[in-house]
């Protein structure tokens, strides 16, 4: 039987057209051989229409469109590329700006003007630009996938060409380039397999966004602290390089700012935002603010070690899911070249809202509240891609992914956030009542937890949250009998928990000194912290136990406010030495 499009026959032919049209999801009668997460062109006029097949039944395929599906109709013709929805991978991606489909959004709109064009796509990484390419290996050697075959200079980095992540088994070096400037499209190797068949090699590659990329020799255990100088995420709920973390919280407590403290101060090499989903402002806050964001490292743009992926208005939900795989794609090249990687994600809220509406479209059969039955297995397999890895040349490389969510009204019991909960090795749960007292970082020390190891001793940190316990029991119980009905001792545990909460677990974003906070500093002024906490007070009264903490949260704040080396830092810690009756810290590390 001939094709219906007229054009080959059917047995070698890798088209279809549409019969259905569901919103942004289509469903395709094809010819041929088909794969799941193929990537499909539908075709409109002279517009070619993005699109990847989502599900296949029989000779019929639903395909999800990864643009606006406007003006389409049944009948229309549909192309399929044979490949599946992959990410573009070299040199060059660095300080781009892309959308879910690895579009670089500031060449896109110079293309296309304010309002974006359906159906343009670009290259990801520039055709034009040349890279110094300087060779490590050289004719005879045996590689494999993963391998560097030489390096460019990428910012503050040396990027690795490597040899093509989808080739199998070992390759000999038939030829290799010398020193000298080539674009990437240009050949820079020529490898020989088994068979005597050459593969060349350039410096870009592409690879699936949906299949976890696996060229390393051995998976390790997430045990190093990712240091993010916030006080109350290292010294009590601290990620770990290579561990996953997310950080659920309503509207308005603190989301984005959060995300921006950790990407300029956390101990990573590489920082990806994937912006799946959150509101166009907080979207446009993050583009205008990076660039401007002085990294503490180079003491230049935090932008040049950042690649941002968001998703512009005019794409719709099914491009979120597209963005978060992309993010994680790139996290996981970076990686392969022993580079420490932070993923970002926010709001994976926006990204679960987009698999409740395809399934919906797909009459699949609903789980809670609608999202599908499988949630927690999509969540599950994208957290389950950080990892901290031994490559085959020895050195370690990591992808940590942080995820933010955006519970209804901050309702932590939704699906999203108990299917991130089950697999993500911390919680830092923001909370409105704390941000709306000004209690910055918002995090809720009674709610939030870690899996990881921090970097003060555990019994430390288990006297210092059960202060804390301590003394929000007793606050609660003094709005019932009020402060009078309080005991001395009671009323001093219940200052000891405020004194904690804003000498040290509070931080000010916005000084120079305070925003960041060493991992040698806080071990230092945690030392401080536990003598007080665990010394026993006796005051004539609580207006005297009151004003003596009032004095020490106002003295310890100053001391926050001083660079460690200087003077001052050891003038202040002299004066509350004395408040203490002379105890010191030194012995608490």
């Amino acid at each position: 039987m001939g094709c219906k499009c007229g054009s080959i026959e059917s047995a070698n032919c890798h088209c279809g057209r549409i019969v259905g049209i569901n919103g942004n999801m289509i469903t395709v009668e094809f010819y041929g051989m088909l794969r799941q997460n193929e990537l499909a062109y539908i075709m409109l006029e002279d517009v070619r229409l993005k699109a990847e097949v989502i599900r296949i039944r029989g000779r019929y395929a639903d395909v999800q469109i990864l643009e606006d599906p406007r003006w389409l109709k049944v009948g229309g013709h549909v192309d399929f590329s044979g490949e599946l929805l992959a990410a573009e991978l070299g040199p060059g991606l660095l300080t781009q700006i892309f959308d879910g489909l690895q579009n670089p959004l500031p060449e896109l709109a110079r293309e296309c003007g304010f309002f974006l064009k359906r159906g343009v796509y670009m290259d990801a990484i520039p055709r034009d630009k040349e890279w110094k390419f300087t060779p490590v290996v050289k004719k005879g050697d045996v590689l494999r996938a993963g391998d560097s075959i030489g390096t460019v200079p990428e910012g503050i980095f040396s990027h690795r060409i490597m040899v093509p992540f989808s080739l199998r088994g070992r390759y000999c070096v038939e030829w290799v380039a010398g020193h000298g400037s080539y674009r990437v499209d240009e050949t820079i190797a020529e490898l020989k397999d088994s068979k005597g068949a050459l593969v060349k090699v350039t410096m870009v590659q592409k690879w699936p966004v949906k299949v976890p990329l696996k060229c390393y020799s051995e998976r390790l255990m997430p045990t190093e602290t990712l240091m993010t100088k916030i006080r109350i995420l290292d010294t009590f709920f601290p990620a770990a390089k290579g561990g996953t973390f997310c950080v659920p919280g309503p509207f308005g407590a603190g989301k984005t700012v959060l995300q921006q403290l950790i990407s300029r101060n956390a101990d990573a090499d590489i920082v990806v935002v994937a912006a799946c989903g959150e509101r166009a402002g907080e979207v446009v806050e993050t583009l205008r603010e990076f660039p401007r964001i002085t990294d503490p490292r180079t003491g230049k743009s935090l932008m040049e070690r950042t690649v941002i992926i968001c998703n512009t208005s005019s794409m719709p939900v099914a491009a979120r899911e597209a963005s978060v795989y992309t993010g994680v794609t790139l996290a996981e090249y970076y990686r392969q070249m022993g580079l420490h990687v932070l993923l970002l994600a926010d709001s994976t809220s926006r990204w679960a809202q987009a698999l409740r509406e395809v399934s919906g479209r797909m009459e699949e059969i609903p789980g809670d509240e609608a999202y599908p039955a499988y949630l927690e297995s999509v969540i599950a397999a994208f957290y389950e891609r950080a990892a901290i890895v031994r490559l085959h040349d020895g050195s370690v490389g990591s992808v940590t992914i942080g995820g933010t969510v955006s519970p209804a009204g901050g309702n932590f019991d939704e699906p999203v956030t108990q299917a991130t909960l089950k697999v993500v090795g911390a919680f830092h749960g923001l909370s409105k009542e704390r941000s709306d007292a000004r209690r910055y970082p918002s995090i809720h020390p009674l709610e939030s937890w870690s899996k990881y190891n921090g970097i003060v001793q555990a019994e430390y940190l288990l006297l210092a949250l059960k202060i804390l316990r301590d003394g929000n029991d007793i606050a609660q119980m003094m709005k019932v009998v009020g402060e009078e009905g309080t005991s001395i001792d009671d009323f001093i545990t219940y200052l000891k928990s405020e004194y904690l909460d804003a000498a040290y677990m509070q931080q000010n974003a916005f000084h120079v000194v305070d925003v960041a906070s060493s991992g040698e500093r806080q071990k230092y002024t945690f030392g401080k912290m536990v003598k007080i906490l665990g010394a026993k007070m006796s005051f004539a009264g609580k207006d005297a136990a009151r004003a003596f903490f009032h004095t020490l949260t106002q003295k310890t704040r100053d001391w926050n406010y001083t660079a460690m080396e200087s003077d001052e830092f050891q003038a202040i810690e002299t004066e509350l030495d004395k408040m203490l009756g002379g105890e010191s810290a030194q012995d608490i590390q």
